[in-house]
């Protein structure tokens, strides 16, 4: 990144030459009020004021100081509008999606690191819709049904993990668990039991991933041009960052989609998304989504970002039966009451297990995992609530004030599954947060329900399995865990440790027998 007296002087001219324009743009809303927002300085807009971290509660503090649900920033001449409440994102993002569903130009991710593969960050167009297209055909609530065997027997290999390695960090066995998955699932590639390297390429992509997707966290993303400043210019250091992820992006791209192409021309492919892919194209499907690269950029996106979401979600939910064990012990009793003896809960005991679903659509809410979603963009000039939404502007939905929400969700801030629970059974008036937890409009993660399947079985699978408790040290203290996020694109909870043991000698048998029957 570029300090910020360098910051002012690399940008007072381009920044002045905006100003200007901006006074010669005419339109029917020309004569409208900008949304109300902090006091701008000249030229530099608000740029001193932009948050450093975990910038959604900032935003939904100024909300709140302002009175508005609608937030108008200028960040040296790049439009930012943040929508803070259910009501303005569905308004703007599903009700006139039709130009509120483009990206910004990203130039760091898209153009410096290659990330451009990418279903999320790619621009709304006709390439968006062929790999959406793609997406859809695979993973549409009836399409996923047919990952569920690789989802359970992940979910039983993870139960066993915590019993070889009850002393690694939740998320690493989690994590282990999600990225078998998701190799499973995209390329029918085995993983290896500890220090995967697959797994190893798409953490580390993740990460850079969110540092670099997140607004204004990069000036080249403001300033374009700077793209062209060389490697040994002083304050590019975000160039030779770009150079070392893009060589990783491309380690995500290409060798597991080589070895499956390989595994094809052998006949040795497992099912897959991509050996699934291919065989229509062989099979004549007049598509263009079966497209070789296609196939490849949508099969990548799937690795790259489809086990977070799973992650942080199962991660969120340990936290929150640490802090209330009240809420396991009733968990336990739903599903004692529900699954057979010497069984692991399905996906058939779903209907039957409100309260687990009730844990799941907690966990979705309590720590938002996407608290600003990937921001939209809007190509043209708009109004809305009397206010101009200038063309061009960023789109940030305020994921996280949704998901907090006091007219919605009472006392926001608790892990209580209970408010979604009424006479024994979920509560329909409650709002699901599926409303803003999988994004907006036609920008809405494709993946969102095979996601909550592999969600809703881990849970539901760890909560009969296992007795969840804070770790007890040498001194007989409790630790508490921390409940630190990372502050990025993903907000994702820091690495913790707790004791996840067996309920019994019984159980503990069970979760061997399963994991290998399993296997088979």
């Amino acid at each position: 990144m570029v300090d910020l007296e360098q910051t002012v002087v690399v940008a007072f001219v381009l920044g002045l030459v905006y100003y200007i324009r901006s006074k010669r743009n005419k339109s029917q809303y020309s004569q409208l009020p900008l949304p109300p927002g902090p006091k701008r300085l000249p030229i530099l807009g608000n740029i001193l004021d932009r948050p450093k971290a975990f910038e959604w509660e900032t935003y939904h503090r100024w909300c709140q100081e302002l009175n508005t649900d609608i937030l108008y920033l200028n960040y040296m001449g790049t439009n930012v509008v943040v929508l803070d409440t259910n009501e303005a994102a569905y308004n703007l993002l599903e009700r006139r999606s039709s130009i509120y569903s483009a990206r910004s130009r990203m130039t760091m991710v898209n153009e410096l690191m290659g990330w451009d593969f990418g279903l999320g960050f790619m621009n709304y167009g006709e390439r968006w819709r062929t790999h959406r297209r793609l997406m859809h055909l695979s993973f549409n609530p009836a399409a996923a049904l047919k990952y569920r065997p690789q989802l359970l027997r992940s979910t039983r290999n993870l139960l066993n993990r915590f019993l070889d390695f009850p002393d690694d960090y939740v998320i690493t066995n989690v994590r282990h668990m999600a990225g078998e998955t998701i190799m499973s699932v995209a390329y029918g590639i085995e993983v290896q039991p500890k220090d995967d390297p697959y797994i190893k390429v798409a953490e580390e992509n993740m990460r850079v991933g969110a540092i670099a997707a997140v607004p204004g966290a990069f000036l080249v993303d403001n300033l374009p041009f700077l793209k062209y400043v060389p490697d040994w210019f002083p304050g590019a250091d975000f160039k030779r960052k770009a150079k070392e992820w893009k060589e990783l992006a491309q380690l995500l791209i290409y060798p597991p989609f080589d070895v499956v192409k390989r595994n094809i021309a052998t006949g040795s492919a497992p099912p897959s998304f991509v050996a699934n892919a291919f065989e229509k194209a062989r099979a004549g499907y007049q598509d263009a989504s079966y497209r070789e690269d296609v196939i490849r950029d949508v099969s990548a996106s799937l690795y790259a970002a489809g086990s977070d979401t799973t992650v942080n979600a199962i991660a969120v939910c340990i936290l929150g039966i640490l802090d209330h064990s009240e809420v396991l012990k009733k968990a336990q009793a739903e599903i004692d009451r529900v699954v057979k003896p010497g069984y692991l809960p399905d996906f058939e005991d779903e209907p039957n297990l409100p309260y687990i679903t009730a844990i799941v659509k907690e966990s979705l809410r309590w720590m938002t995992i996407l608290p600003i979603a990937i921001p939209h963009y809007v190509q043209v000039e708009d109004e809305y609530k009397g206010y101009r939404i200038p063309a061009g502007s960023i789109i940030i939905p305020n994921s996280w004030a949704m998901l907090h929400d006091e007219e919605a969700y009472p006392d926001p801030f608790s892990f209580n599954p209970e408010r979604f629970m009424k006479d024994g059974q979920l509560n329909k008036d409650i709002r699901d947060p599926a409303h803003a937890c999988w994004g907006f409009g036609r920008r809405i993660c494709p993946g969102r329900f095979m996601a909550f399947s592999s969600i809703w079985i881990t849970i539901a699978s760890m909560i009969a399995a296992f007795d969840i408790k804070k770790t007890i040290d040498a001194k007989g203290n409790v630790i508490e865990p921390s409940h630190e996020c990372v502050s990025a694109l993903l907000c994702a909870p820091r690495p913790f440790k707790c004791s996840i043991k067996p309920r019994s000698k019984e159980t503990e048998h069970l979760i061997r027998v399963s994991a290998a029957q399993e296997a088979f």
